[in-house]
């Protein structure tokens, strides 16, 4: 029994994935946070935004974090398996959705609140279920915490204009991406160090 509960884990468990691996996973994050600054930044400080372009740099996040996971899913043998499977299936709906707000079929602010408050869900319920078991652990929680805010806020704050859900989204951009960054330097240092986390029970 305990074994089936191990390979069905969602949780990152350091120890149990190689160097290769786990560099892996850390600059993947740090990708991730990367792109979320970056994007973030240019949500704010845009002079013109539109709602193309919201909907573009939005989109584009939420594509790259998918593809991001999926790629983690399909090489990260080191993982168990409901975290290989978690990250595949996640990623591609993330993908989807990224590519949704990019063609913004239906162009109203409207739609793409919705887009983009199920993609930030997603991402936290992602987030929140593979949180690693070391000292990163609090990080990845309060990502995901972040992301699902963001996403609870987006869909169910009335969105009057294209200037509030910019100043949303470019905040809890720059906020995801901080943490992302910040996750990425912290996961696995103690394996790293020699120093091994005892499994929760």
């Amino acid at each position: 029994m305990s074994s089936n509960v191990q390979v069905f884990a969602l949780s990152i468990e350091p120890a149990e994935l190689s160097k290769g691996e786990l560099t892996g996973i850390r600059v993947a994050i740090a990708i991730g946070g990367i792109c979320a600054l970056v994007l973030g930044v240019l949500v704010l400080v845009w002079p013109e935004s539109t709602l193309t372009l919201v909907a573009i740099l939005l989109g584009l996040y939420f594509l790259i974090s998918g593809a991001i996971r999926v790629v983690r899913g399909v090489f990260t043998a080191g993982a168990t398996a409901g975290s290989r499977v978690l990250n595949i299936a996640l990623g591609l709906l993330m993908v989807i959705l990224g590519i949704l707000a990019i063609k913004n079929p239906v162009n109203t602010l409207v739609a793409l609140g919705l887009i983009i408050g199920i993609s930030w869900i997603v991402e936290g319920v992602a987030a929140l279920a593979e949180t690693a078991r070391d000292s990163s652990r609090w990080l990845g929680t309060l990502f995901a915490i972040v992301s699902l805010i963001a996403g609870i806020v987006v869909l169910f704050v009335p969105l009057e204009t294209l200037a509030v859900l910019t100043v949303l989204t470019g905040l809890f951009l720059i906020a995801t991406g901080i943490l992302q960054l910040v996750q990425a330097f912290m996961l696995g240092r103690a394996v790293k160090s020699g120093v091994r986390t005892p499994p929760s029970h």
